[in-house]
Formats: structure tokens, sequence, C-alpha cells
């Protein structure tokens, strides 16, 4: 069978095999018992204080294992692509660059132009997530008036819509560069940047070393109830 795309056998082997397989998303994941016995037995505080310990150690955990300054725990994918994409396009008349079959500019309700006046140019996605560069290289703006200013180019891996396709690590650097060459950011949404890691065998901070924002999530197959840093 299939499910958006990805192929998926299925069988059964007896009494020990469970009912039935919830294929509609990884995030119907559950917390394993230790992980329940872990929230219960955690460490609180005030997190606007800034006091919360295992707040504060996720945030280091993550920022350390992704080689990044710093992280911060939100509730959700959308509101960390958010976040991430408001920080680099801050001015109203800012423009960043996106793939027309990405997650942010389809799923995520427009919200760098409800919240932060911030325009979306797309450019086609390949069938294996990556797009063009010289067709972004073209979408960057010029310097003239009637423009907006290009402040951003966001990338998705692994690629929902494109069936979950890695993005090749030589791809990531050219993007690296180009971004670079024409004085933009580049941030991706990696909400299930997780799955590239393992199949690719790259070190993590090696594979966003060119990215200079990330937001992954905790809760697409990992067992986490909510969040995202």
């Amino acid at each position: 069978k299939t499910w958006r795309g990805t192929r998926v056998s299925m069988c059964s082997v007896g009494a020990a095999a469970p009912d039935e397989v919830d294929l509609r998303s990884d995030t119907v994941t559950k917390p394993t018992p230790q992980m329940l016995a872990a929230m219960a037995a955690a460490e609180l505080g005030d997190d606007v204080l800034g006091d919360d310990p295992t707040v504060q150690a996720l945030e280091s955990k993550v920022a350390e294992f992704f080689g990044k300054d710093a992280a911060m725990i939100v509730p959700s994918g959308t509101q960390g692509n958010l976040i991430s994409i408001l920080a680099h396009a801050w001015g109203r008349g800012c423009e960043y660059i996106v793939g027309d079959r990405a997650h942010s500019y389809i799923w995520e309700q427009g919200g760098p132009s409800q919240f932060g006046g911030v325009h979306a140019r797309a450019v086609q996605n390949l069938d294996d997530g990556t797009m063009p560069l010289d067709e972004v290289a073209a979408a960057v703006r010029g310097d003239d008036l009637h423009f907006p200013t290009t402040a951003l180019w966001c990338l998705e891996d692994t690629h929902n819509m494109c069936g979950g396709r890695v993005l090749p690590l030589d791809y990531i650097d050219q993007a690296g560069a180009l971004a670079r060459e024409k004085g933009m950011k580049l941030h991706l949404d990696g909400a299930r940047v997780w799955n590239a890691i393992v199949s690719s065998g790259v070190d993590a901070a090696r594979r966003l070393q060119p990215f200079d924002s990330v937001s992954v999530c905790l809760s697409k197959g990992l067992g986490a109830p909510i969040g995202s840093v």
C-alpha cells in the first residue's frame, strides 16, 4: 500500500503483532512509560523568569546538537517557522523565498503575511525537494523601490510534499553559498530533520551548518506529546 507517496508493507505474523498500524501521521506516536515517568519527576521552575532547569537543559541540548548558539522551545512547528521567518525578515515590506510545495507556504495559514507583513515568493520545488538554484537566484529582488526586499530563503528537510525526500548535502552547501552571495539568511523547516540525519548518516551540526536558523519538531516520530525547538 502507499501513504503520501511512501510505500508501506503490511503483514500479519500472528497474535504478537498489533491489530493495526496507524499511518495517518508520525505525530500520533505516544510517550513511552519511561518518558511519562521522566515528565512526572522533572524539576520545574518559572519559564518566564528563566529558572526552569528542565526547559533550560532541553534548549541547551538541542542547540549543542545542531551546532547553534541558542534554542527556544515553542508549542508547534508552525510557530517555530513563524518566529524564525519574522526574526530574519523583521521589516515590513520584506520578502522570503520558499518552495511552492513547502509546508510553511501551503499549510501554515500565511502566518508571516498575517503577523509580520512579510511577502512569500514561491519558487518551484523539484520532485526531490530541492529548488533550482538559478531560479532562486533570479527570484532575488533588485534594488528598486517598487519591490519588496528579499531577506530570507526557506528550505525543508525532509520534504513532506515531495515524498519525504532528503536534501543532498552538496545541495545544502550550495544553497548556503548562494544565500550568502545574495545577502539572504537561510532557514530550515526541519520538522522531520531527524529522519534526514539518520538516512544520510551526516552529523546534525554539519548538516545544518549553512542554516542561520532551524525549526525541529519533537512530536514527529519521537513520542513527545507536543513541542518544537
